[in-house]
């Protein structure tokens, strides 16, 4: 099994969406004065590789701690935009993709969708109940067309609505 890692990796002052708290890493214990070490953390809900609950953008929608964990894993594939797209998987774009692939989307009836997603899109694929992944990295190592089990936990946040994720692809060898 090869493990193909997804996430962008979190640093201090990182760049983040314009509006979004800055990113704030700092070390608060060393193992020469405390014998561990131990960082700060102070970033936003959505920084870097983040899955977005329903509730990011419909204040009806489901916060992170509602939310079933079967929903943020399951079998994905990374497609083209103009082939023809695999029912039930989850789905991973390469390209930036906006609201005009919605109904493409909704009728392969993903669990989740990954890549980056127009503000649009992703506020109209979370209303219908799809989890969304965007700051995903590497998805240009995933082969095209080929199925892959994908997980993107996030955080137990309550009342979250949203959560950096550790997000990988298990591809068989």
């Amino acid at each position: 099994m090869k493990v193909i890692d997804l996430s962008a990796p979190l640093y201090d002052a990182m760049p983040v969406y314009p509006g979004d708290p800055a990113v704030s890493i700092e070390v608060v214990h060393t193992h020469e004065k405390n014998s561990w070490e131990l960082r700060q953390l102070s970033l936003g809900s959505h920084t870097g590789t983040h899955v977005d609950a329903f509730s990011h953008m419909h204040p009806e929608g489901s916060r992170l701690d509602e939310m079933d964990l079967t929903r943020f894993f399951g079998s994905g594939m990374v497609v083209d935009l103009d082939a023809e797209w695999p029912s039930g998987l989850g789905l991973f774009f390469t390209e930036e993709i906006g609201r005009a692939y919605f109904d493409k989307i909704v009728d392969s009836g993903p669990g989740f969708v990954g890549g980056e997603l127009s503000v649009e899109l992703e506020r109209a694929l979370l209303g219908q109940g799809i989890v969304t992944y965007t700051g995903l990295v590497n998805l240009d190592c995933l082969p095209r067309g080929s199925v892959f089990s994908f997980f993107g936990l996030p955080l137990n946040i309550k009342g979250g609505d949203g959560s950096p994720v550790r997000a990988v692809a298990l591809l068989k060898e």
